[in-house]
């Protein structure tokens, strides 16, 4: 399964350099089914995982003008503090055993999969629909800043709570509501997510027994992965591989709650 868990690191990085989302949407799952991480420390390995990958792929749009800095500095610093204050202080004082329904018991990490498993499901919906969101030709539409901090506050608890990026959260936020080009969200977009989780990396340190050789194994097999999303970006029409992606997603989903519920 370890071999499976390997390529899969490299599909992480391939996903994120192509679309700009997605690796925490496979990141969480490998660390569980085919690595054996308990759902709890592998949204910490996420956050490490997708941090460093996404920061890569930022090295490789910034001297294109693909990302918006000041964009990514006002939408982050909300989401940046929510996700800080959610794994520093939040996290550590959530009991395992949440609540019971007769017989069943709902525990922290059953909880974990199950919430994972719906966002992966509202990801795929995100990825396959048909749907073109158009940009104003005429520059930048007036900020609405006080939304722009709700959905940062938003994002943060998502990355907070699930070791989830949001990438798929963050790209239409930026192209409608910031009215960047697709180029630039994906750019700003991995900026985001690298700065969230590897703040909210940091607010594990000291909670978890955390595998470091087996997190910067499955980390630079990422990045080696970005680099390919990357170049392949260049050639390969992302509206068909958007919607190929959200399709394993959705089956990705279905499983995980099919196995957490009835296996």
């Amino acid at each position: 399964m370890e071999v499976l868990g390997y390529i899969a690191s490299v599909l992480i990085g391939i996903s994120l350099g192509l679309i700009g989302s997605g690796g925490s949407i496979l990141t969480v799952p490998v660390m569980v089914y085919l690595f054996a991480v308990s759902p709890q420390l592998a949204t910490s390995y996420s956050l490490f995982v997708v941090g460093c990958t996404s920061l890569a792929g930022v090295f490789t749009r910034a001297g294109k003008n693909g990302i918006d800095f000041k964009t990514a500095a006002l939408f982050g610093s909300t989401s940046i503090i929510t996700v800080f204050v959610t794994r520093k202080f939040i996290m550590p004082r959530v009991p395992q055993v949440l609540f019971s329904i007769g017989d069943s018991i709902i525990t922290l990490n059953l909880a974990t999969m199950l919430l994972f498993a719906i966002l992966m499901l509202l990801a795929s919906y995100s990825m396959i629909r048909n749907r073109e969101t158009r940009v104003e030709e005429n520059g930048k539409a007036k900020i609405n800043y006080f939304r722009l901090a709700l959905y940062g506050t938003g994002i943060g608890l998502v990355t907070g709570f699930l070791g989830a990026g949001g990438g798929f959260l963050i790209i239409p936020v930026l192209v409608l509501i910031c009215r960047l080009t697709m180029k630039q969200a994906i750019g700003t977009s991995l900026l985001i997510i690298s700065v969230n989780s590897l703040i909210g990396f940091t607010g594990d340190i000291g909670h978890a027994n955390i595998d470091y050789r087996l997190l910067i194994t499955v980390t630079l097999l990422a990045i080696v992965g970005i680099i390919i999303g990357t170049l392949l970006s260049l050639k390969i029409n992302n509206a068909h591989l958007k919607k190929a992606f959200g399709w394993f997603v959705l089956a990705m989903g279905s499983y995980i709650i099919v196995k957490e519920l009835f296996f």
